[in-house]
């Protein structure tokens, strides 16, 4: 909701020619009244709106004249000018509607009159022989034909020159088009032009009975002679691919229609259309005009797309009601569908795609009218289990999936179609005795439907159709949890819309079905247990983004179709939403009840908000909301206060409140998302304000007494405006407050974004107009400069956002009134413009973009410019004074470039080192970018211009050399020795460097750590005006140069440069001719960019610089598209076309680089083409795509591979590029022949680069990966689909892979690797079956299956898997068991002797994947594919011995093993009175046979490694963990029928077997310990605490060792604690601290858990008696220092989270015991660990330690310190919480004295790393990319804000002095020493030290904040009761050593 400015009808006023303005005034009359009066001052109105006023007025006063008028020669004069008035008017003009409305209205004795008038008018017209004007001529036939009768009676009257008229003005622009191939300007304005007159002609047949009836007129008519004509020009259209797919899909209507109206006899249509379609034409019966006419049409190679429009015309213009075409018509309706048929699976470009799915939905829809009224055959021919509609079905299936979202929207359109045609074909007899339970066709479609997956989008649309249809009531029976199954694929983002959408058709459908069933109202108990339950369910425990998505997509819809279950929800979550609080992965009960409210709320369910708040939710809910942990839920109920379907809904006071106190604690949100969202509602919020502002400003205005019944009558509305003032007022002090310093990103980033919405929302008013608040009334000097200093931020995102708030201020509050400030931060801008740190120049950039602002700035420049500028003049000011500061700015850093450029090019390494280029040139770009396109100052700004452009080559020549290097990544002579340095000037050589340019001729030999002295360089580089005094007053500095800061220097040099010239070219206008004086760049200079750019997209080596130099081009060339200029137009085609040759040409010795992915040049090909028009031909595309795959194909003869490598790497960007869309989807089967094809080549260049283009397009023919999982779903597609889609596709890989087939095997057992089979495995191995595929494409999977499993023979490990995942596909779901059977069948028996360990591990792999399927899949539920998998079960027992010792090879012992585990979970679960089919068959009795048999029981015989061991041993242990379970679930306690024991395995010498049994325990033990487990522990699992402990003393492997101290830490201690002296010989507390040993010496994960685990037995031993206490005491200290150092911001999170689970289980004992169990050091120490990881940078530490401070604040003696207890909170309100607690501990623990001290400590900073320690700036060494711990989220202010508040607090209720007047003077005098400190820092900053020297100054900005809030408090203690101390005196204020500081505030305290 925001404020919607109502948008202003733009009307063109009317004009007339000079004679008809002279004739009317001849004409009117004195008292101007007669018509002609009416009409001059009509034309002489410069407003359209106001004329049409006078329009209206004409036939009103028509009407008064008599019938005696129409005689009258001013009538008639009148009338003509009226004709000629409408004709001249622009087609979308609303004045030529009104008048034509007007016209329509004449009085009937006019109309003759009027009708010969503009008659004779539109003659004129049509006379016109400029080829230009017949656009306009053409718009007036088409507006006279539509509602308009003197229009279609005057076309009528001059029908014969009418159709001359189009025949002529047709021929004529088709022939000007041809003439213009090329400039594609031209040729789009001209196409539309024939697109308008070909719809004309179309409307004229259609609304011109005479035409329609043509056929009876003779041959020798003129108007049969156009229409022939025409009729000729319209063949030619359709079948001149030239012209645009609108045109000739219009001209294939034309056609048809035409030969309706001229063929003779009518019935003979139908026949002669189909001849057409099936290209079967008998000439010799044809008449000869339509032979003359449609001769093209008429032959047997007609084109698709011919083929393909006139279908479409056919279906569109024949009549196909009630079956008036009788048979002829009904056989035309079957060829046209067969037609369509053959054409989809030959057509492959989109957007004849489209044309295709729309014309075959259209063709459904015929259908549907013939079969209202057919013949028998034809509904045989059209019901379910016919052909062409399991073609139709075929069709949908494969392209519900489309990437086209129009084409996916016609699936939907032609199933729905074939639903209404099936109800059709049946009898009504059949139908109403059987009913939907005996169709069988709708019931196997929807159970296919049912059981596809639910990623699967076009499923949802196909079952919305069915529930149209049938109802919901089938589906629910087939499918009862479909509602929930929906919701849980939800999470999805790409089926969310699809899913909501098929939802709702159910919902609704259900509702309205039980409600016309239901005799009372219980029906909506049954429907909120469907619908509802499970959204609430949802709601409370779902993931974020699945909640996010049901609450935005599906709770609307659910509440506007029932807006009672509203208070149904709410009843229900208000009873659960003290239980289930949520946490912060979890939104519980409440968090559900907020968005519940929230959406209700927003969608208008909700009466009144104070209804709201006094029925459904209490206020503590809402503040509980507004902090709780889980963001989400903080987001919700911040809607539900500013959203509202009312935008003038008044905000109460309550709801001020509320915001306020939300504002406070959520500005620092680390999710963009979250931050976006605040921001969005708090602008809703506020737009609200606004808008019911303006409602009370009304009624303050009007004192009305018939108020309406709402809020607004509860107060006056003065009052109201006052508390919106203040509240406003109240938000802008606390986001200013918000940007102290050290802020936050996220802080600063929400402050000014809401900020920017004030100013925004509440402008500067104008008029009348009053306005609530102005946000420049809050605005002093020192939130001016607060907002400057935001420009220092290192995140853009906040310059930007700081730079954009002060724009739109207004102009007197951001203006500087002294010269000197102005002066000194220009001159810190240019210091910052040339700064080795990249980040400086942007601030710069914006700085001098602000300064730019000011009107003082001319007089500050003075300095910096050789001639002194003329005064500007007053007309325009502002304008000419931005222009001409701009102008002023770039020269000077021109001149400041210029000349570094000339020391850059005596020496770059001093240039890097000192002043690195592209700081100057990205200021320069900056302040072009800001600039209006409107220039003034022309003249002086093109000398700049040019400057620009022979500087950004001069500089660019300077840095190229590196960037153009074959390895510039680490170019610079940095040797030690004198043989590297010669080798170095080999490299040297090697780039041909610049003979003027010392770095690049000789290589130097340095020293171990030599440096050269920057005095020097300051003495060579002359004083930049004022920058004189500061730069000869440096210190000596010396610096190191490495190859990362020349690097650096330049490839950003050159990105700048391509900025600039890419902006240069897109901001200013090109001169049209040389001695145009409009324009500022020449046709000559665009040329030199152009080839600029060529010459370093094609040379350049670096990333960095060619990516950004192609983003210039990319810029440039956007221009050139749009240039009317026709020799710029067509220049990126020549480029093309030179490029494409160069690369056809390229050998090794060619300049292009052939390495780095051929560098450049994809980039370069990448931009010429994306510029081209995305609605013409895309020819450019095309050919280039014809071009690189010809080259990228394996060659013939021996020719360089260099070409192939470029067409390859080439194919791949162009693959990538999203902007080219379903365009180059065409190319892609051609593409992947070429990489398959290339990656057999013996280049490994070819190679490399083969595989890098199939990558990319499996990517593109399958989707970005979504998930983890290789092979997921959603990155798949269905064989049919897939081959459907790339039809060449399939005799290609068919072939390919036989080739790979018949290499796999070789008799002589040697290794044959085919190359392709990986690539081609792994295209095959993307398909999976669907149950929807059909019988109808030609394209069967069949002839795979045997190649794939031969390919499971390969020699190669990964290729045997690959094949067995790519058979899956191929093999129909019901076909599975049989292919399983087969292959088994093809295993040796033990008796064999000579068999093949690679063939039975393929074969193998192969049953085990279809296995796999069969879990995955929903077909189970079939009892005769149950009894196809029990006859599996026997077979694979045939050969049982494979997995025994009889098998020597492990490998394939492992894979027999994995099948035997996966077979129990492919059978189904018994039926009651039944026995399992494992058992039946004797399964378990096997396996434990298997088992027992096996080395886990046996041992090996000796210590042995062998290939496959660790799989084997991991198989066989997962096979035997399922047997423990699965047979003692039958056994229970009978440990003889266990064939293995844990203990067993636990004791096994091998790591992989204890691990994942230890896996599997962890996994029960978990599950029982979290109180998720049904049943708690099995008994199999009691009493192993002494097992583990045993097993933790003697385990040695780290992750074994690791799950055992996990499980540990699971189970209770009270049952292995007291077994640790017998077990392991150890007592409690000699266990705990061989725990705490290992906590500190181990690696972070054992470490970790082994913290965990002690402190549960920490907290266990303090719970349980108070003996145990004492004994635990003394051990305590080291555990605090454990947590303590595990608390580091340095540390893994998993330590940081192991220290706050600790202090979490130990809390109400240590943190909270109502008496110190630890010294109060010690205790304020943990406590102190909880503050540092509440200020942690990462998100999930803050949430663990806000968790130990919701345990701190809920315990009996601490509950009354917040109102918060037992509240989820997030973790910034967390932290002031904390602190209250602690406070109100110390009270409670009487230790206030001695705490006190402490605390001050911490809010001065002692032991932090943020004290004061500022170093000089000559003893810091800079690295480029060697960046610190940098903590982005932590606010050290505010943790100062929030411990000062507390103390204060704390100490104003405190009745004794708790500090001695030794210890208070000791703390006074560390604290002003401090002060003093920091004083005689400031003054060391330089001036615009915030600017020039921001970390130090912040580091002494937030020092001194401390010191102040410090000397607060000890002032308040000393009693003297003072808030503020002076502790620096006026010369000591950073103020006054620094002119331009923030001034000192209370805000962080």
């Amino acid at each position: 909701m925001g404020v919607k400015k109502k948008k202003e009808m733009q009307v063109t006023a009317l004009t007339i020619c000079h004679q008809d303005l002279e004739t009317l005034r001849s004409l009117a009359d004195v008292e101007g009244k007669n018509l002609a009066s009416l009409l001059l001052h009509c034309v002489q109105l410069t407003d359209g709106v106001s004329q049409i006023h006078y329009v209206k007025q004409i036939v009103p006063l028509l009407e008064k004249a008599d019938k005696n008028g129409a005689c009258d020669p001013t009538i008639r004069s009148c009338l003509e000018i009226l004709a000629g008035i409408y004709l001249s008017l622009n087609v979308k003009n609303p004045l030529k509607k009104v008048l034509a409305s007007s016209l329509n209205g004449l009085p009937e004795f006019f109309l003759t009159e009027a009708v010969q008038s503009f008659t004779s008018r539109l003659q004129e017209e049509l006379n016109t022989t400029d080829l230009y004007s017949y656009r306009k001529v053409i718009d007036n036939i088409s507006s006279c034909m539509e509602n308009f009768d003197l229009g279609r009676t005057g076309v009528n009257n001059l029908l014969q020159n009418v159709l001359h008229f189009l025949q002529k003005s047709l021929i004529e622009i088709s022939e000007e088009n041809r003439k213009f191939a090329g400039n594609h300007i031209v040729q789009t304005q001209l196409m539309n032009d024939l697109l308008v007159g070909t719809r004309v002609s179309v409307m004229l047949v259609q609304k011109i009975q005479d035409l329609q009836r043509i056929h009876l007129k003779t041959s020798t008519s003129p108007i049969w002679q156009s229409m022939c004509g025409l009729l000729s020009i319209f063949a030619k259209f359709l079948s001149d691919d030239d012209l645009l797919q609108t045109i000739q899909s219009t001209s294939g209507l034309a056609v048809i229609l035409f030969i309706k109206a001229m063929f003779h006899p009518p019935e003979k249509i139908p026949d002669l259309i189909s001849s057409l379609l099936l290209c079967s034409v008998d000439c010799a019966s044809m008449p000869d005009w339509f032979l003359n006419c449609c001769r093209n049409l008429c032959c047997t190679d007609v084109s698709q797309s011919t083929l393909l429009f006139l279908c479409q015309g056919t279906l569109t213009m024949l009549d196909w009601q009630n079956g008036s075409m009788g048979a002829s018509g009904e056989a035309l309706l079957l060829n046209i569908v067969h037609v369509l048929f053959t054409l989809s699976s030959q057509i492959k470009e989109s957007t004849l795609e489209l044309f295709l799915s729309r014309i075959l939905a259209s063709w459904a829809n015929s259908a549907i009218h013939v079969l209202e009224s057919s013949s028998p055959s034809l509904k045989d021919s059209l019901n379910g289990n016919s052909s062409i509609v399991g073609r139709l079905l075929e069709y949908v299936y494969t392209h519900w999936e489309h990437p086209l979202d129009a084409l996916r929207h016609q699936t939907k359109i032609i199933f729905r179609n074939i639903l209404h045609m099936h109800q059709l074909t049946k009898e009504k007899s059949d139908s109403e005795a059987s009913g939907l339970a005996a169709d069988r066709f709708i019931c196997d479609l929807t159970e296919n439907l049912l059981q596809l997956e639910w990623h699967v989008k076009g499923k949802y649309a196909c079952l919305g159709c069915l529930v149209d249809y049938m109802g919901i009531g089938h589906i629910l029976a087939l499918a009862k949890t479909i509602p929930s199954q929906i919701l849980e694929v939800m999470g999805d983002q790409s089926l969310v819309p699809y899913a909501s959408d098929l939802l709702e058709t159910m919902f609704r459908n259900h509702k309205s079905h039980l409600k016309s069933q239901a005799v009372d109202t219980t029906w909506i108990d049954e429907w909120h247990e469907t619908w509802v339950s499970p959204l609430l369910f949802i709601l409370c425990e779902g993931n974020l983004d699945q909640k996010s998505y049901v609450i935005d997509y599906y709770l609307p819809k659910l509440l506007n179709c029932s807006p009672e279950s509203l208070s149904y929800m709410v009843k229900i979550l208000q009873t659960s939403a003290d239980a289930n609080t949520g946490s912060f992965d979890s939104r519980g009960a409440l968090g559900a009840l907020m968005a519940c409210l929230r959406t209700a709320r927003a969608h208008g369910h909700l009466q009144s908000a104070t209804d709201a708040w006094r029925n459904l939710v209490s206020s503590a809910r809402i503040k509980q909301g507004l902090i709780h942990q889980h963001c989400q839920v903080r987001i919700d109920t911040l809607g539900l206060l500013c959203e509202s379907n009312r935008s003038t809904e008044m905000v109460s006071t309550e709801e001020m409140e509320w915001i306020e106190f939300f504002i406070t604690y959520n500005l620092n949100s680390q999710s963009p998302g979250v931050r976006q969202q605040i921001c969005s509602l708090l602008k809703k919020l506020f737009c609200r304000i606004q808008e019911s502002s303006q409602v009370l400003y009304k009624l303050e205005q009007s004192r009305s007494k018939h108020e309406p019944e709402n809020e607004l009558t509860t107060q006056p509305p003065s009052v109201s405006l006052q508390q919106y003032k203040n509240f406003m007022s109240s938000i802008c002090n606390r986001l200013f407050e918000a940007l102290f310093p050290g802020s936050s990103y996220p802080t600063r980033f929400s402050a000014l974004t809401i900020l920017g919405s004030i100013a925004e929302v509440f402008p500067v008013p104008e008029g009348q107009v009053q306005t609530v608040y102005q946000l420049s009334h809050d605005i002093d000097i020192s939130r001016f400069h607060t907002l400057m200093e935001c420009f220092t931020s290192t995140f853009e995102e906040v310059k930007i956002l700081a730079f954009d708030l002060l724009m739109k201020l207004p102009k007197t509050v951001i203006q500087f009134q002294d010269s000197e400030k102005l002066q000194g931060l220009f001159q810190a801008a240019l210091e910052l413009s040339s700064s080795t740190k990249p980040y400086d120049c942007v601030t710069a950039s914006y700085l001098l973009n602000f300064l730019i602002w000011q009107d003082a700035l001319p007089s500050s420049l003075s300095a910096y410019l050789k001639t002194q500028q003329a005064a500007c003049g007053a007309e325009d000011k502002s304008a000419i004074v931005v222009e001409r500061n701009t102008l002023m700015v770039i020269k000077c850093l021109l001149e400041n470039l210029e000349e570094e450029v000339s020391q850059a090019e005596n020496s770059l390494l001093q240039a890097a080192a000192s002043f690195p280029l592209y700081g100057r040139v990205h200021c320069i770009t900056g302040a072009l970018q800001r600039l209006s396109l409107n220039l003034r100052l022309v003249s002086e700004w093109r000398p700049v211009v040019e400057k620009l452009l022979l500087m950004s080559y001069r500089l660019s020549a300077v840095v190229s050399p590196v960037i153009q290097s074959s390895s510039p990544e680490g170019l610079i002579p940095m040797d030690t020795d004198s043989e590297s340095a010669s080798r170095l000037q080999t490299i040297l050589s090697e780039i041909q460097p610049r003979d003027t340019n010392d770095y690049f001729t000789q290589a130097k030999i340095l020293k171990e750590r030599d440096s050269f002295n920057l005095e020097d360089l300051n003495a060579s580089v002359p004083n930049l005006g004022a920058s004189a005094e500061t730069k000869g007053s440096k210190e000596r500095k010396t610096c190191d140069v490495t190859a990362q800061m020349v690097l650096v220097c330049c490839w950003r040099s050159m990105k700048e440069v391509a900025l600039l010239l890419g902006t240069l070219c897109q901001l200013l206008p090109v001169q049209s001719v040389p001695e145009s004086s409009n324009g500022l760049l020449t046709v000559e200079q665009v040329k030199e960019v152009g080839d600029y750019f060529k010459h370093h997209l094609l040379q350049s080596r670096h990333r960095g610089a060619f990516e950004l130099a192609y983003t210039g081009f990319v810029k440039l060339t956007e221009i050139l598209n749009r240039c009317p200029n026709v020799s710029l137009q067509k220049l990126p085609e020549q480029w093309l076309w030179n490029v494409l040759e160069e690369i056809k040409c390229s050998d090794p010795s060619s300049k292009l680089c052939a390495t780095r992915r051929s560098a450049g040049i994809p980039f370069y090909i990448q931009a010429l083409l994306a510029c081209e028009p995305k609605k013409g031909k895309m020819d450019l595309l095309k050919i280039t795509m014809k071009e690189l795959i010809t080259l990228a194909r394996p060659a013939d003869d021996s020719r360089s591979t260099v070409p192939q490598v470029h067409a390859l790497n080439i194919l791949r960007a162009l693959f990538r590029d999203t902007r080219l869309g379903e365009n180059i989807i065409p190319y892609v089967a051609d593409g992947a022949k070429a990489a398959i094809l290339g990656f057999t080549s013996p280049v490994w260049a070819v190679r490399n680069s083969s595989t890098l283009l199939f990558s990319t397009l499996i990517t593109r023919i399958f989707g970005v990966k979504r998930g983890k999982d290789e092979l997921s779903k959603k990155n798949r597609m269905t064989g049919s689909e897939f081959f459907s889609r790339f039809p060449e596709l399939y005799p290609f890989l068919l072939q390919q892979l036989e080739a790979v087939a018949n290499t796999v095997d070789s008799d002589t057992g040697e290794l044959n690797r085919h190359p392709s089979m990986f690539l081609l495995l792994l295209v095959l191995g993307r398909l999976y079956p669907s149950p929807m595929d059909g019988t109808y494409s030609p394209l069967s999977m069949a002839p795979f299956i045997p190649f794939i499993m031969r390919c499971g023979h390969s020699p190669a490990y990964r290729s045997r898997e690959m094949a067995a995942r790519a058979l899956v596909p191929f093999v129909m779901v019901d076909e599975i068991p049989a292919t399983i059977q087969t292959l088994l069948a093809q295993l040796p028996d033990n008796t064999d002797q000579c068999f093949r360990q690679n063939h039975i591990h393929g074969t193998l792999l192969q049953v085990f994947h279809l296995l796999q399927a069969c879990t995955d899949s929903k077909y189970r539920l079939n009892t005769d594919f149950q009894q196809e998998l029990a006859d599996v079960a026997v077979c694979t027992r045939a050969k049982l011995w494979l997995a025994k010792r009889q098998n020597p090879c492990l490998v394939t012992r492992a894979v027999y093993i994995d099948i035997l585990f996966l077979l129990p979970r492919c059978l189904d679960k018994p039926t009651k009175g039944t026995q399992p089919a494992v058992e039946r068959l004797g399964f378990w009795e096997d396996v434990r046979r298997i088992i027992s048999q096996s080395e886990l029981i046996t041992g090996f015989p000796y210590s042995f490694t062998a290939p496959g061991l660790p799989q084997y041993l991991q198989s066989l242990t997962k096979l035997a963990i399922a047997t423990v379970w699965a047979v003692a679930a039958q056994a229970g306690e009978q440990a003889e029928a266990i064939p293995i024991s844990f203990s067993q395995l636990l004791e096994s010498s091998f790591p992989e077997v204890r691990l994942l049994t230890l896996d599997a325990l962890l996994e029960r033990f978990s599950t029982a310990g979290s109180g998720l487990g049904e049943k708690g522990l099995p008994p199999l699992l009691c009493n192993m605490g002494g097992t583990f402990l045993t097993l933790a003393m003697k385990e040695k492997h780290p992750e074994c060792f690791c799950k055992i101290l996990k499980i540990l830490h699971c189970v209770d201690p009270s049952e292995w604690l007291p077994q640790t002296e017998h077990c392991i010989h150890l007592t409690p507390k000699e266990f705990l601290i061989w725990t705490m040993d290992i906590a500190s010496n181990e690696r972070s994960e054992i470490q970790s858990v082994a913290l965990r685990l002690a402190s549960r037995v920490i907290a266990h031993q303090l719970q349980t008696c108070e003996e145990t206490k004492d004994l635990v005491t003394p051990t305590l200290k080291r555990w605090v220092q454990l947590v303590a150092t595990s608390c580091g911001e340095h540390l893994p999170t998993d330590s940081r989270l192991a220290a706050a689970e600790a202090l979490t289980s130990t809390a109400p004992f240590l943190l909270t015991s109502p008496r110190l169990v630890l010294g109060l050091q010690d205790t304020l120490t943990l406590w102190r660990c909880v503050l540092d990881l509440l200020q942690s940078e990462e998100p999930a530490v803050r949430d663990a330690a806000t968790g130990t401070v919701v345990t701190a604040m809920s315990q009996g003696n601490t509950c009354q310190a917040t109102e918060f207890a037992f509240c989820q909170v997030d973790a910034s309100i967390a932290l002031t919480l904390a602190l209250a607690v602690l406070c109100d501990l110390l009270q409670q623990w009487d230790r206030l004295a001695p705490g006190l001290p402490v605390l001050l400590g911490w809010l001065l900073g002692e032991g932090d790393d943020s004290a004061v320690h500022v170093e000089s700036t000559q003893q810091v060494e800079d690295y480029l990319f060697e960046k610190a711990e940098v903590n982005f989220w932590a606010e050290t202010l505010i943790f100062v804000k929030y411990l000062s508040e507390h103390l204060f607090r704390l100490l104003s209720k405190s009745s004794c002095h708790p500090l001695s007047p030794e210890s208070l003077h000791h703390l006074r005098r560390t604290a002003s020493e401090q002060g003093h400190l920091l004083s005689r820092l400031f003054r060391e900053l330089p001036p615009a030290a915030q600017f020039l020297k921001t970390v130090e100054f912040t580091r002494l900005r937030i020092q001194e904040e401390r010191t102040l809030a410090c000397l607060r408090l000890l002032a308040l203690l000393e009693g003297k009761g003072r808030e503020d101390s002076p502790i620096l005196g006026a010369s000591d204020s950073p103020a006054e050593a620094n002119q331009f500081t923030l001034a000192r505030t209370e805000t962080a305290c």
